[in-house]
């Protein structure tokens, strides 16, 4: 047990240690009083519209969470219970990467007796949808902005070049992947009882019983469409903050929709709360838009600075509340 706490001790100190050498090595040339200039032009009017639609967003998520978890066990979840939850879970996040989706689901199960195993499978299901809307983004991005997105995709990859370098070799990838494909099915066959394999086992069987539970879902329709909204919350905070500063002011939707998915990929990096992962994305794509990188990279710790507090307050007003919850207890049967 010892040595568990020991290691991810280990792991939480060496992402928090990334983190901070990333924020570091990006603003280490960016003076104070630059930034506290840029603060001062911006037009607070709309960095605080962007915390009013982020906190939409949070509401949203949570009664999105609501329709996934089954009413059969403990007592049925509000979406204002479900709503402290992802708010603790944030909050959570912020210290410790991915640790947050586990500690919304143990809130529910303090304040309303459901199993963690169902919640964890519902959390699973939400950020496989996701990842798919992430994936749908992009697609979108790249269609509005395509002769953008293809300038900024050669700058990162040569792509005749690694045309001409795959395909004489693409044969022998085709074996390797086939080989690995028959190697993994003979190592899960031989050890399907060994530990690890049934947790990956475990782990995918959660998902397909979770997609399985979309399609019984009472409320389809809320579900799809609030998943929709949660981009749109996405690119209207984005849109806002890029209206309230005067360096980034005259982007188009289509842009910012660019700097919306290169934030959001930086966010799931895994260190806290996206810290030096998504000022570094955000702060290339908008140099890339002709933004200079003073501006840029002032521009990322607002919208990401303003963000974190809103975080932290409403975290810890959400951890109070929970604190003051009575523990659910099992009704006594007769």
């Amino acid at each position: 047990m010892g040595s568990t706490y020991f290691k991810q001790f280990i792991q939480v100190v060496i992402s928090l240690g990334i983190a901070i050498w990333i924020f570091w090595f990006l603003y280490r040339d960016i003076e104070f009083e630059a930034l506290i200039t840029q603060t001062k032009a911006s037009n607070w009017s709309w960095i605080m519209g962007s915390l009013i639609i982020s906190m939409v967003g949070f509401w949203i998520r949570s009664w999105r969470w609501t329709l996934l978890i089954s009413s059969d066990e403990g007592k049925q979840v509000t979406s204002a219970r479900a709503y402290h939850a992802v708010m603790v879970g944030y909050l959570v996040n912020m210290l410790v990467p991915r640790a947050g989706e586990v500690a919304r689901c143990g809130v529910l199960k303090r304040t309303n007796g459901i199993s963690i195993g169902h919640l964890l499978g519902t959390v699973i299901v939400e950020r496989s949808i996701d990842l798919l809307f992430l994936i749908g983004v992009i697609l979108l991005a790249f269609i509005v902005e395509h002769e953008l997105f293809v300038t900024l995709a050669s700058q990162l990859v040569d792509f005749s070049s690694l045309g001409r370098n795959l395909l004489p070799k693409l044969p022998y990838l085709i074996a390797f992947f086939a080989i690995l494909i028959i190697g993994l099915s003979i190592i899960f066959k031989r050890f399907r009882d060994h530990g690890l394999v049934n947790k990956i086992q475990h782990f995918f069987r959660e998902i397909l019983s979770g997609l399985k539970r979309l399609g019984q879902l009472n409320n389809q329709l809320g579900f799809w469409w609030s998943s929709i909204m949660l981009w749109v919350i996405y690119f209207l905070t984005m849109y806002t903050v890029s209206l309230g500063i005067p360096s980034t002011a005259n982007l188009s939707s289509g842009e910012v929709l660019l700097v919306m998915v290169m934030g959001s990929i930086g966010m799931i990096a895994p260190v806290q709360g996206g810290i030096g992962t998504f000022h570094a994305l955000v702060a290339f794509i908008l140099i890339q838009l002709g933004i200079s990188e003073i501006d840029g990279k002032i521009f990322a710790a607002i919208i990401h600075g303003t963000q974190v507090i809103l975080v932290v307050v409403a975290g810890l007003i959400s951890w109070m509340i929970v604190l003051k919850l009575p523990s659910w207890t099992k009704p006594a049967t007769r």
